[in-house]
């Protein structure tokens, strides 16, 4: 560790904080500051992959952990080592973590400190720096619902605070008044780029004004002034939840990560950044106030290093991870024991969108903790109407407004799985899961394979044409799911299927994409159970059964199918209802091409790289001696999907379904 023997240009003011209070901050800063030090020659080796330095910015993580309850959570980034070593995380599986092995807390599946763990109450990051602010709003909702008092803390840069959800969560924590401490680390540079290229005001707390929402400035590098400012506002957040903002004005000493440099700052720059180093000053003053002697520095100094080899020595040890592809396949999703509940009550003729509304609100009434989001789902019950009356049974805590803020919420719903609740999140129209879409496919699809975390989460998605509704109202963009391990998938035609396919959804924690059909929402009718029932998620459907071809869809495709074939009586057909795209039940689908020889597989998606191909695929590897014919798939054209009702009807495959019926039966 690198001494300054100039005098200390920081000014400390204990507030009569204990003698043994003074020595753990400098210790807890000391720890990880020797950690990195070793790191960086370990990484000049070549026995670590990166590095993303801290140094000199360890008051903050220090400061704001011992600020807070170890079973509050905190949510750091990479530059926040202090906070795991704060919580006592064992070196030797950090060491595991950032050389791949399996001790480490994702199984050698994810780099750094991209990790969290329960035990230790740590969200870790995801590149994307944006979705941990949102995460951070739900589980300081979940406390909030739960009147637990607690404080969670989540931290960013001053780069992070330029991506849409750093807007979007403190927005949302404001409008909830969710307990979050949202900290950001201004320290100069979002890897290059300077702070006046980042934004154009003169501090970022003052954003907190715009969103209604209290702010502070604090040195950084001050480990006194960030331990008893955050420990104060943390006492008020908890006796008054509400979020605060907090900017801490530090500085980065070395490159983004170690292989980019700092030749791009301005070398006084450093130098007088330099002089603020939070460890040198506190050292010297602890030792100028008598805390410490040279005694206890030698003791402390023995210890960390010991410490150091001797965990090292422990994840050197240990082997080279090694899994099998049975284990890798295993640990995408968090493992799920079906629970059938058999449909033994009364039968009721329902629309679709009643058998909907009728599982959620019995799923509702099974979990207690369920909470359900969406624009306009509250006293206005949605805009399909499917959650009308739920505030008056559920209250409000449970049936939530968001604002327009897709990214945030399905980051919120992440946030409430961590903290044990589930969660069903109302996409208004299935189209605006692009706004969305980085949560979903590389958040929610991918912790529990990377730490083991479950994303115990419904995104119900109403969507498809048919409705002259247009290119943004009537997509049925089930593709985009399907292609990323992590999700599950789910599409039904009926509303038995519907409602019993949506109770399995919402208790499976794994998370789950449910699409509807809005076209079929008033116009299917079905008898479906009055009471609570399930079905298995991976099963299709057979619902028609002949042996001259094979008819594979899902949702409306369906309906078109069958009104096909009551045109054409003659035609003996197995009609397939996929039900579920992923998992998908191949077997009940490489059952009917063996058994007809021939196959047609209707989507209402357009034709590239949608499902039908995937299935195509499949059909011609595992059947290909069985077939009589080529796979035939149909689909809508490769265009958006329009808005008058004839171009609708052109760009939809309904008309083409029929006629290359007919030739592939033909064939």
């Amino acid at each position: 560790m690198k001494t300054s023997k100039l005098q200390t240009p920081l000014q400390y003011d204990t507030q009569g904080l204990d003698v043994a209070i003074l020595k753990q901050l400098y210790v807890n800063m000391l720890r990880p500051r020797l950690v990195e030090e070793k790191m960086l020659v370990l990484l000049r080796q070549g026995k670590i992959s990166k590095w993303f330095s801290g140094i000199g910015q360890e008051a903050i993580s220090v400061g704001v952990t011992m600020a807070l309850h170890n079973e509050e959570y905190i949510l750091p980034m990479h530059r926040n080592l202090g906070v795991f070593t704060t919580r006592n995380v064992p070196l030797h599986r950090l060491f595991a973590q950032w050389q791949g092995k399996a001790s480490g807390f994702t199984k050698g599946r994810d780099r750094s400190f991209h990790f969290g763990t329960q035990h230790y109450k740590i969200v870790g990051m995801i590149s994307h720096l944006g979705p941990q602010l949102g995460v951070a709003d739900g589980i300081a909702l979940a406390s909030k619902l739960k009147n637990k008092n607690q404080v969670t803390a989540v931290f960013t840069g001053e780069g992070g605070t330029s991506e849409g959800d750093f807007h979007e969560a403190l927005n949302v924590a404001s409008v909830w008044q969710l307990p979050v401490l949202f900290c950001i680390e201004n320290n100069g540079y979002g890897l290059s780029t300077p702070t006046s290229e980042q934004y154009n005001c003169e501090n970022l707390a003052d954003r907190g004004l715009g969103y209604g929402m209290e702010s502070h400035i604090i040195d950084g590098n001050n480990i006194l002034e960030v331990y008893t400012k955050v420990q104060d506002i943390a006492k008020s957040i908890r006796k008054n939840p509400r979020p605060i903002l907090i900017e801490f004005k530090t500085f980065r000493m070395r490159g983004h990560e170690e292989a980019s440099g700092t030749k791009y700052v301005p070398k006084d720059l450093l130098e007088t950044w330099e002089l603020k180093d939070p460890i040198d000053n506190f050292h010297k003053y602890l030792k100028k106030e008598g805390v410490i002697n040279d005694a206890f520095e030698v003791d402390i100094l023995n210890k960390i290093t010991t410490e150091i080899s001797e965990h090292l020595e422990v994840a050197f040890n240990e082997d080279s991870i090694n899994s099998t592809l049975t284990n890798e396949l295993k640990d995408v999703y968090k493992s799920f024991e079906y629970e059938h509940v058999t449909a033994n009550s009364k039968l009721k003729e329902v629309r679709f969108v009643d058998a909907i509304s009728e599982g959620l609100k019995q799923s509702m009434e099974r979990y207690e903790d369920l909470v359900i989001m969406g624009q306009d789902i509250a006293e206005y019950g949605g805009v399909f109407k499917i959650t009308d009356g739920f505030v008056a049974q559920f209250g409000k805590d449970r049936v939530r407004n968001t604002p327009i803020c897709e990214s945030a919420i399905v980051e919120t719903a992440m946030g409430l799985s961590i903290a044990g609740l589930k969660s069903v999140v109302e996409m208004q129209f299935a189209d605006f899961a692009s706004s969305g879409f980085n949560p979903i496919v590389n958040y929610l699809a991918k912790s529990h394979y990377r730490w083991g975390q479950a994303a115990d989460v419904v995104l119900r998605m109403p969507c498809g044409g048919g409705v002259g509704a247009g290119p943004f109202h009537s997509q049925t963009n089930e593709a985009w799911f399907t292609k990323t391990p992590g999700l599950k998938v789910v599409y039904p035609a009926f509303p038995y299927d519907a409602k019993g396919l949506l109770n399995t959804a919402i208790s499976d924690p794994n998370p789950v994409l449910f699409f509807e059909h809005k076209g079929l929402y008033r116009r299917i009718r079905q008898d479906v159970p009055t009471a609570y029932f399930t079905l298995p998620l991976g099963k299709a459907s057979v619902i028609r059964e002949g042996n001259e071809i094979s008819i594979i869809s899902y949702g409306a495709g369906v309906h078109w199918a069958l009104d096909t074939l009551k045109k054409h009586t003659h035609i003996l057909a197995d009609v397939i209802d996929l039900r579920t795209l992923q998992p998908l039940d191949v077997e009940t689908i490489y059952t009917s091409v063996k058994k007809t020889g021939k196959a047609i597989i209707l989507q209402e998606d357009s034709l590239f790289g949608g499902v039908a191909s995937d299935i195509s695929a499949l059909i011609m590897e595992h059947c290909f001696e069985y077939l009589d014919a080529p796979v035939k798939r149909i689909a809508s054209i490769e265009t958006p999907i329009p808005f008058a009702d004839n171009l609708e009807s052109q760009y939809l495959p309904i008309q083409r379904f029929e006629s290359e019926l007919m030739t592939l039966l033909n064939y």
